[in-house]
């Protein structure tokens, strides 16, 4: 990480520390500068910044003696101070850990995901899958450009040069409302449907024919019987039938009977004449 550091006699000076240098010499291959710790430094000609995208040629062309610039420590060997004007990787590949969490700032939105400047050498990509634990339609609805963020590494790949983060592994879970299974739904007491009960007649005494009362309530309990079926039309023409054939008897019975009635009266009158005639003579 970059760290600014003040300029003090006799401190501890470590790579990646910020100081501001003056310019005290200038050489072919570089320049030498002191930055307040005690001892000069050195800067060598590929470590400048060149004011324009043309190559550097001479060192006079990016530094002057009594100038003051920016610096950072590249390495501290054997006593000797190497410097630079690059601005070092707050994170290098060797401090990269799966696992680790890093903030930065949101620099790149696409429609996969978003890129996020952690102080590497290349963006970390956190992929609209790992913004957050339910569906994200486009990046922008969680994160826009410059947001600062939180996010874990998933992987990296050096050769690659690619990270990838996650927002999501840093987020708590969503609660599951799990349902009931069967073996506890089973386990929970369920209302019985409510019977309407028959009301119950009032104990009478026996009848006359010897009934007992809880032969009149058992009887009383029977379930009432189903009701018949809806006869058919072969049925009901039947029993049409049926009840003619039955009244036509009946009618001839009544008949016959009438005659039989008739002709009894006749005999009985015939014998009263008979015997009349007979007491009279």
């Amino acid at each position: 990480m970059e760290s600014s550091v003040a300029v003090t006699d006799r401190e501890e000076v470590k790579p990646k520390n910020h100081y501001t240098g003056k310019v005290i010499k200038i050489a072919l291959a570089g320049a030498v500068l002191d930055i307040g710790v005690g001892q000069p430094a050195a800067i060598h000609i590929s470590q400048l910044i060149p004011p324009t995208d043309e190559p550097i040629k001479r060192v006079e062309d990016v530094l002057q003696v009594g100038q003051d610039v920016d610096v950072w420590v590249k390495k501290v060997k054997d006593g000797r101070i190497e410097l630079t004007m690059i601005k070092p990787l707050d994170l290098e590949w060797r401090d990269i850990k799966k696992g680790m969490t890093i903030k930065g700032k949101v620099v790149r939105l696409e429609k996969f995901g978003a890129f996020v400047e952690i102080g590497a050498e290349r963006p970390g990509l956190v992929h609209i899958s790992e913004m957050a634990h339910g569906y994200v339609k486009q990046p922008s609805d969680v994160v826009n450009e410059g947001d600062e963020i939180e996010a874990q590494v998933l992987d990296f790949n050096r050769r690659k040069k690619q990270i990838k983060l996650s927002m999501k592994a840093l987020l708590p879970e969503p609660v599951k409302v799990e349902e009931p299974t069967r073996a506890v739904e089973a386990m929970i007491p369920r209302e019985k449907p409510s019977v309407p009960r028959r009301p119950r007649k009032a104990p009478r005494r026996k009848n006359e024919e010897g009934m007992s009362e809880s032969v009149e309530l058992l009887a009383n309990m029977q379930e009432p019987a189903q009701a018949e079926a809806e006869p058919t039309a072969m049925e009901i023409a039947i029993r049409e039938a049926m009840e003619r054939a039955k009244t036509k008897k009946k009618l001839q019975e009544d008949k016959s009977r009438k005659s039989k009635s008739v002709n009894q009266e006749q005999e009985d009158l015939l014998t009263r004449t008979l015997e009349h005639k007979a007491r009279t003579s």
